[in-house]
């Protein structure tokens, strides 16, 4: 009987499909809803599971998506797809120092640096988060059963510093990514974007879908055609002559959801370079100003993007718990540095 490697983290946030398990009915099998069908061809995982995977389009039949109410009919082909390619490796704990804001017997919150990818998937194989928890909590079986989302139950991308919640137990686990599912928890990120909204504030609540051009990034159809609904509420902070500080708060969570949705507005993130927000896309044509910018850039290596702000309910007291933390050295330099431009901003800069 297979296992199905399925978290909700996965579910909300897809990122490029791969096929891992394939089924055939056979030709007497008799009409039987897919989720019944699956639950008993699949290791370790619930009906619970199967109809979330079903309703973010993970299950097929013959090709095409199917809801967990489907009757599999004789000699259907059925097909589960997840968001990594599969691959037989080995999950070797490795001793990577982590920035443990919280812990208890139940879960823990990082503040995870800029650069460090959160699980193992095609192309990362070594020095992720969950390399440091296998080897941090080692002596706890759900950190040392060789599963490469051990513990998660949501994620940021590589670049984007900032606050995670990862649980220490099974029960845990189900709980938070529960709440994550359900749009019950609290996250705030700060980022810095070209030019200033006309609005001060507002939400952006436009569907996400791949980039039929480029997988690797996100595209927001204008006609709301195809995607996943997602929803970003934005405030601006502080206006720095061509760029903002702004706040997101996410309703959802979707793959590079505040990036698309920024650019979506016409305010791409500050040295974004998948979303082309690290060109200069404000400002003046003078020498000295590019050089200004280029500058920045170089301090700041990265999407302007941090997760700064994190709650939710504790799985076993009940209790709400929120956890702020400062803005990494890199942002905050370049804040600084802008903040000087401005002060010290003459006709030929």
């Amino acid at each position: 009987m297979s296992k199905m490697w399925l978290h909700l983290d996965e579910i909300e946030e897809q990122s490029e499909l791969f096929e891992h398990f394939r089924f055939v009915a056979d030709a007497g099998q008799s009409l039987l809803r897919i989720d019944k069908f699956l639950l008993h061809r699949l290791h370790d995982t619930s009906r619970t599971k199967i109809k979330a995977a079903a309703d973010v389009g993970c299950i097929l039949v013959n090709d095409r998506q199917v809801k967990a109410n489907y009757k599999v009919k004789p000699s259907d082909v059925v097909v589960i797809m997840l968001s990594y390619p599969r691959k037989e490796y080995e999950l070797i704990p490795e001793d990577i120092p982590l920035d443990v804001v919280y812990e208890d017997d139940t879960l823990l919150v990082v503040n995870k640096k800029a650069g460090m990818v959160v699980h193992p998937a095609y192309g990362n194989f070594t020095g992720t988060l969950v390399h440091a928890l296998a080897y941090r909590y080692r002596q706890l079986e759900m950190f040392s059963q060789q599963d490469n989302r051990a513990g998660l139950v949501h994620r940021i991308d590589k670049d984007t510093s900032g606050l995670l919640v990862i649980a220490k137990t099974e029960k845990a686990k189900s709980h938070l990514g529960k709440q994550f599912f359900d749009k019950t928890s609290y996250r705030v990120y700060q980022a810095l974007v070209w030019g200033i909204p006309k609005e001060r504030e507002g939400t952006i609540d436009a569907p996400i879908a791949r980039n039929p051009k480029n997988r690797q990034v996100m595209y927001i159809y204008p006609d709301g055609s195809q995607g996943k609904r997602a929803v970003t509420h934005y405030k601006t902070l502080e206006e720095l002559g061509y760029i903002s500080l702004v706040e997101c708060r996410l309703e959802t969570g979707r793959t590079h959801q505040i990036r698309i949705h920024m650019k979506h507005i016409g305010h791409p993130l500050f040295n974004d370079a998948d979303y082309g927000g690290n060109q200069i896309l404000k400002g003046t044509t003078f020498t000295k100003y590019r050089q200004f910018v280029e500058n920045c850039f170089k301090i700041l290596p990265r999407q302007a993007l941090h997760a700064k702000e994190l709650g939710f309910t504790h799985p076993e007291t009940g209790r709400w718990m929120q956890f702020d933390s400062d803005l990494p050295a890199d942002m905050a330099q370049v804040i600084d540095k802008w903040r000087t431009y401005l002060s010290g901003r003459t006709s030929d800069i």
